[in-house]
């Protein structure tokens, strides 16, 4: 039995239980499918227990699922035994940094929106370790530190990664001034990579109704199974229902269309950077 579920488990979890409810069947007749008790299906569904391939194609057939690369998708993902870095702060750090950085990880890609932060994994250490010092309650010295390296370490992954972030982002200084200008240069050298796109919003954009849209998309090894991260107050909030991906999913696309091009918008950031 597991203590304490990661993200990408809990969703293999949802997904199954999704699959059961879609197909008519209750916890008991699951249960007799596979010869198991009833609680054994509750604990698989709550993630509290792992699936087998076997169990899971079997559930799956049963269940009508004819989407055979989803099938294959949760068989991926219920098999999976990777012990990421990320390991290493358990127990150190709350468990949504951890669960951030194993869906990460694990995405075919990245869109981002920002408003009124650089994103993570585009943060500097300085940056990062500003952003960390203001944090109300106060964290002491040690617990900042740990949090500015997981967030440097995040910066490994090689998805491709797209970026739509606000000219408010850029210009309010979580630092000094120089913590700023070392930020800036850091975007300007990451637009400048074959793997990542960024896009700046002016100020000076009309319309701008998007204004509260900050989010990360992750790209599954299906649409079906990608997540929507929001920051919430208590940590992350991971976001997964089919209806609401397909509207993040458009919101992101209009953010981009509203946005200034990749080249009009490394002129804007390298503006910004000389007025330091």
């Amino acid at each position: 039995m597991r203590r304490e579920p990661t993200a990408r488990q809990l969703r293999l979890a949802t997904e199954l239980r999704r699959l059961r409810e879609a197909a008519g069947f209750t916890s008991r007749q699951a249960a007799a499918l596979l010869g198991v008790s009833p609680a054994q299906i509750t604990h698989i569904e709550s993630a509290l227990a792992g699936v087998s391939e076997q169990r899971l194609r079997r559930l799956a057939s049963h269940y009508a699922c004819t989407d055979e690369k989803f099938v294959d998708a949760l068989v991926a993902m219920a098999t999976d035994r990777t012990r990421g870095w990320w390991e290493e702060y358990r127990g150190l750090l709350p468990t949504s940094f951890l669960d951030l950085a194993e869906l990460e990880h694990h995405a075919t890609f990245r869109n981002q929106v920002a408003i009124l932060y650089v994103p993570g994994p585009l943060q500097t250490e300085n940056y990062a370790r500003a952003v960390f010092s203001a944090r109300v309650p106060e964290l002491t010295g040690e617990e900042v530190e740990l949090r500015v390296h997981h967030r440097v370490r995040r910066q490994e992954i090689t998805a491709p990664y797209g970026l739509v972030i606000h000219e408010a982002a850029l210009r309010i200084r979580v630092g000094d001034r120089a913590v700023s200008r070392e930020q800036l240069a850091r975007l300007l050298e990451v637009s400048g990579a074959d793997s990542t796109t960024v896009r700046v919003i002016p100020f000076d954009l009309d319309g701008f109704g998007l204004a509260a849209s900050a989010m990360t998309y992750l790209g599954g090894p299906i649409p079906k199974l990608d997540t929507v991260v929001r920051d919430v107050p208590h940590g992350s909030a991971f976001i997964d229902a089919e209806a609401q991906l397909g509207a993040f999913r458009m919101r992101f696309r209009k953010l981009e269309a509203m946005s200034l091009e990749p080249d009009r918008s490394r002129d804007f950031i390298h503006r910004l950077k000389k007025e330091l």
